[in-house]
């Protein structure tokens, strides 16, 4: 939305603009967006819930430990499935994820969908080191996948 001063547009940018916007500038990084069926509170609740739900959800994070998290910085230590570790530094605050590590970036957006519901982007994968890039393979299927299990975990707790 434009808001039109005497001087100037005020442009009002949500936090899925914001989120593609920055996700544009990372060369491999593909956005997947969907609309759940649910408030955004409990939406944000089960992915912001770092050392419990969010491993179902992202079952490519075995283990996650939340080391730091003071204001919107926050720093976890992980490890995947395959044992591969990464400590990941970012930014957590309502509706807003994004970290990386050496070797891993993990973006997540949430919204209040206008006719209902939470709007939810996602991107994410192995990091080229030294790079704004991601390794391209495979991006889009795995978070199709995340937010099928993220539905289907919203699902179970409404019940």
């Amino acid at each position: 939305m434009v808001v039109m001063t005497e001087q100037w547009p005020i442009a009002h940018v949500d936090e899925i603009a914001r989120f593609r916007a920055l996700a544009a500038g990372v060369y491999g990084a593909a956005v997947t967006e969907r609309v759940i069926p649910a408030a955004f509170e409990a939406v944000w609740r089960l992915v912001s819930d770092f050392e419990g739900t969010f491993g179902l959800i992202e079952p490519d994070m075995r283990r996650v430990r939340v080391t730091i998290h003071e204001g919107d910085r926050i720093e976890l230590d992980a490890r995947s499935r395959w044992g591969f570790r990464a400590h990941l530094v970012g930014v957590h605050r309502p509706g807003w994820f994004w970290a990386q590590s050496r070797f891993l970036l993990i973006g997540i957006a949430c919204a209040p969908e206008p006719g209902g519901g939470t709007r939810m982007a996602l991107t994410g994968g192995v990091r080229v080191p030294g790079r704004a890039a991601l390794v391209p393979l495979g991006v889009r299927n795995a978070a199709t996948a995340t937010l099928d299990r993220l539905e289907r975990q919203l699902a179970q707790n409404s019940r």
